[in-house]
């Protein structure tokens, strides 16, 4: 009999434990992937109140308007570009390119970066950062970034960008972080509604 009773606490304690664990938002796994980090204190750039108050970053609604195949232009002479940062920190990259492509049938150019000194986990890492209409309306007044990799770039040349994967700064949720500013020449003249959208610090 004790055993019986001891087995049903276990299976209801396990079965709160489990209800207690929330799963987490998103309706793409980069969105999850993206909540699950900010989530982790060891790893989000939340401050200890933003992390307290967290529930799951805004995002615009998944478009594939926004998800555009690109063509590249190598920029392989470009000289060594020196982005300002948010403090007197220097990032020093070289233009790896320019991304040019149609979104509801205009056309659009982006250059896109590589850091001079990568560490090794980051090699085939590619910089994009763009300024748009949404800015400090609806998304993050500073501009967003999308992660690009070498290995993304078909034989063709083309390469596809997902807007929808596109993300703030660290800055935009903390003062603590040094982030490069987007270069004014990254602005396109439409209102890319995707990825993630503006962030209210906690007072």
């Amino acid at each position: 009999m004790k055993k019986i009773v001891l087995f049903i606490f276990i299976v209801i304690a396990f079965s709160c434990k489990s209800q207690d664990k929330k799963p987490l938002l998103g309706a793409s796994d980069f969105q999850k992937d993206l909540n699950a980090k900010f989530k982790d204190a060891s790893k989000s750039p939340l401050t200890k109140k933003g992390l307290k108050k967290f529930k799951g970053l805004d995002f615009f609604p998944i478009d594939n308007k926004y998800k555009v195949k690109a063509r590249l232009e190598k920029t392989p002479d470009a000289l060594i570009f020196n982005f300002p940062t948010t403090t007197s920190r220097v990032a020093v990259y070289r233009k790896y390119g320019v991304l040019s492509f149609k979104i509801a049938n205009k056309e659009f150019e982006l250059s896109i970066y590589q850091n001079v000194n990568p560490k090794p986990e980051y090699v085939n890492h590619l910089f994009l950062p763009f300024l748009d209409n949404t800015n400090g309306k609806t998304s993050y007044k500073g501009g967003r970034f999308i992660d690009v990799y070498t290995t993304d770039i078909e034989d063709d040349g083309t390469v596809v960008i997902d807007f929808n994967e596109s993300y703030n700064p660290y800055c935009a949720y903390s003062n603590r972080y040094s982030c490069p500013i987007t270069p004014r020449d990254n602005y396109i003249d439409v209102e890319i509604k995707a990825g993630v959208m503006a962030y209210n610090k906690p007072e």
